[in-house]
């Protein structure tokens, strides 16, 4: 049964109860659902009736296109001013010896070390500190653009910048149009947790504000650039202050066009100050990338992250609302598996990859950072004898 098909069986069903067919109605219509209505598939929508909506919408949008790519991640630091209580990567200053530390040397030896690899992304991102400031970040974009320049570097969160450019004394439309002149092409979403203060206070207090994080992207989209968002769920919030947060999202895309990607992340217990604070399930999980899809009309792309969700729940996310797995194909990133993910040493070749999709009856396509296609893998063949192509770190003491 198509998706489309679903959709009509569910509206038929005598006994959906009437809000929840009114909320489908608006869906087979490609009209808006409100913030009460958001609630509402949150408290009483189950997984089934979400993933019927979410998978229409979907089907819409891409068909059963799922993408992914090529790309590797580097974390300049994992030590931080800042004191995040859900974080189980950075270390404070005082606790520099269980820390990392890359000079610009290092982090140059680690692009290059990739140079024979069909990657088309850097992803750069990681803590805050005084000498990782303005000048560090330019130069560094405009060596890997001057070494490699079809990489696409997709760098820093608005809590980066924030710090980064106060630290400057420039004012944030300044600070993002330098930034985009040394080479910076993309941000990432991150650093959104929760927005609403009744949250963000009790967990990343220290660190900007919803609104600062809003407007650093909206100066960066009025540049023409494109930025991803996310959303840090199922720790101390509520289901409001979830929609809450889409709704802001909602806005500014509304505004401004420029975000491409939405990524909820799931909150990860594993050595933070929130240790005792119980994860979501694989259900709520579900349900929750199923309300992003439908409550975020205007952006493009759900993304789930395999590495921070595992394998099989990316699989299940595809019927979902998700058409994006990221693409992470070697163990760059620890940021999830310091916090206790499924995939503690997240590596994957592109077969990997194609047959994880092709698996659920998913089209797997390899896109660009902007979703521009690169390879369509729907009718490719590996060899059985292949060996997968990890892309292994130079070792930095």
């Amino acid at each position: 049964m198509n998706a489309y098909h679903q959709l009509t069986v569910l509206l038929q069903d005598a006994h959906l109860e009437v809000p929840l067919k009114e909320i489908a109605l608006k869906v087979q219509n490609g009209e808006r659902i409100s913030f009460e209505e958001g609630v509402l598939l949150y408290e009483k929508a189950d997984l089934s009736y979400l993933g019927v909506l979410a998978n229409y919408i979907r089907t819409k949008k891409h068909g059963n296109v799922t993408y992914f790519n090529r790309n590797f991640h580097i974390e300049p630091t994992n030590l931080c001013v800042y004191d995040c209580k859900f974080c189980s990567y950075s270390r404070l200053i005082k606790e520099r010896a269980e820390g990392w530390e890359y000079t610009m040397e290092e982090m140059m030896a680690i692009i290059k070390s990739y140079d024979d690899q069909p990657v088309t992304e850097v992803h750069i991102v990681g803590g805050v500190l005084p000498q990782y400031d303005m000048k560090f970040y330019m130069d560094f974009f405009t060596a890997i653009k001057k070494h490699r320049p079809d990489l696409h570097v997709k760098a820093l969160t608005p809590v980066e910048y924030h710090y980064i450019f106060k630290k400057a004394k420039v004012d944030y439309a300044t600070g993002m149009r330098m930034m985009k002149e040394a080479g910076l092409e993309s941000m990432p979403g991150g650093g959104a947790e929760i927005f609403h203060p009744e949250i963000r206070e009790q967990i990343a207090k220290d660190k900007c504000d919803a609104d600062q994080w809003l407007q650093i992207h909206e100066e960066w989209h009025k540049l023409g650039m494109r930025s991803n968002a996310t959303m840090l769920y199922g720790h101390i919030e509520e289901y409001w202050h979830r929609v809450d947060h889409l709704e802001r999202l909602r806005n500014l895309q509304d505004k401004t066009g420029g975000f491409q990607t939405f990524i909820p992340l799931k909150f990860r217990n594993q050595d933070n100050q929130m240790s005792h604070v119980a994860e979501s399930t694989v259900v709520e999980d579900l349900r929750n990338y199923a309300i992003s899809r439908i409550y975020l009309d205007n952006f493009e792309h759900i993304k789930a992250y395999w590495a921070m969700i595992g394998r099989n729940t990316a699989q299940l996310s595809l019927n979902f609302g998700v058409d994006d797995i990221d693409g992470t194909l070697d163990d760059t990133t620890k940021i999830y598996a310091m916090a206790g993910a499924e995939e503690q040493n997240p590596a994957m070749s592109t077969k990997d990859l194609v047959k994880l999709i092709k698996a659920v009856g998913k089209k797997p396509v390899e896109r660009d950072t902007l979703y521009h296609v690169i390879n369509d893998f729907e009718h490719a063949d590996f060899p059985e004898d292949e060996k997968p192509k990890y892309y292994a770190l130079p070792v930095i003491n």
